[in-house]
């Protein structure tokens, strides 16, 4: 019994650390106020609010149905940990760089927001890709897809205290930037790309050990 609930907490803390690298809500914080700059305090609790809830149902779609996904395309959860691996160490790569923000968001800022485009904003681009892009589909696919439903309620109920994290940092923001500073985020942020890269790696050679059988 208590080699199970060791196995679940081992799993857990697996799952916690590397969606959090992957979301790493503390660099989506700037993108947050970016796009929030012309709203009001409402407003702004409104689009955070919007945005965790619907990256959660996002990540919740393509956990449950994980394996739906798996039989109707044919694919193996060995090629998904495989190509799943790859795109995680170069999510983990360009973060460790530096460079993911200026090409994923060219026109982040060029224009106003208005509180009408909250449900907008929200979805794109906050819940995703920031929250639940392709990095953390694959990554809740590949940990919910060959486990039981207990593994499955773990990766759904760890991701959800991922959102309320987001929320909460969201919602403190700007006092958050003044307290810690930019350089702080910025070595935040390439820490989570190195720990995504290690797991992308280790994603990559689980994938490879088991399409190969070695």
């Amino acid at each position: 019994m208590m080699a199970l609930f060791d196995n679940y907490i081992a799993f857990a803390t697996t799952v916690f650390m590397g969606l959090l690298a992957i979301v790493n809500p503390i660099s989506a914080i700037p993108v947050f106020m970016e796009l929030t700059s012309n709203m009001d305090k409402k407003a702004k609790r409104n689009i955070a609010t919007k945005s965790v809830i619907i990256a959660f149902c996002i990540i919740l779609v393509f956990s449950v149905a994980g394996k739906l996904i798996f039989h109707v395309f044919g694919i193996t959860l060995a090629a998904l940990r495989v190509t799943g691996g790859i795109l995680v160490f170069v999510i983990g790569y360009e973060m460790v760089r530096g460079e993911k923000e200026k090409s994923d968001n060219p026109k982040l800022g060029a224009l106003p927001v208005k509180a009408d485009q909250g449900i907008s904003v929200a979805i794109t681009p906050l819940a995703m890709p920031l929250l639940a892009g392709p990095g953390a589909i694959t990554t809740s696919m590949s940990y919910s897809a060959a486990k039981d439903l207990t593994h499955l309620a773990i990766v759904i109920a760890i991701y959800a205290f991922i959102c309320y994290i987001t929320y909460l940092l969201f919602i403190a923001g700007e006092r958050i930037v003044k307290i810690i500073g930019t350089n702080v985020m910025m070595v935040v942020t390439k820490m989570m790309g190195l720990i995504l890269a290690v797991i992308g790696v280790q994603m990559f050679a689980l994938g490879l050990r088991e399409l190969f059988n070695f």
